[in-house]
């Protein structure tokens, strides 16, 4: 049975699309013409990652409860080296 491709697999196909002429202008600025697409596309497969892991999120917290702000603000001045660390918020 044939599976549907991942985000960033598959042929790439044209598609049409609508922007403000600002946004336009902006992606322009940034990227090109030529580059406009890919910057699109990586965009695009961004947002579906983080929609992902909101959703992966969303269900562990429906299953164990919510997250321990206290634990994540540890956990997160220990990945920005703004602690020494201890055992307990590992």
């Amino acid at each position: 049975m044939p599976t549907s491709p991942l985000p960033g697999e598959g042929p790439v196909r044209p598609v049409s699309v609508s922007l403000h002429e600002g946004t336009i202008a902006a992606l322009k600025a940034r990227t090109g013409k030529r580059g406009m697409s890919a910057y699109v596309e990586s965009l695009i497969q961004r947002q579906l990652e983080r929609d992902r892991l909101r959703e992966l999120i969303e269900d562990a917290e429906a299953e164990h409860g919510p997250v321990d702000q206290s634990a994540v603000d540890a956990k997160r001045a220990i990945l920005r080296g703004e602690t020494a660390g201890s055992a307990d918020a590992a």
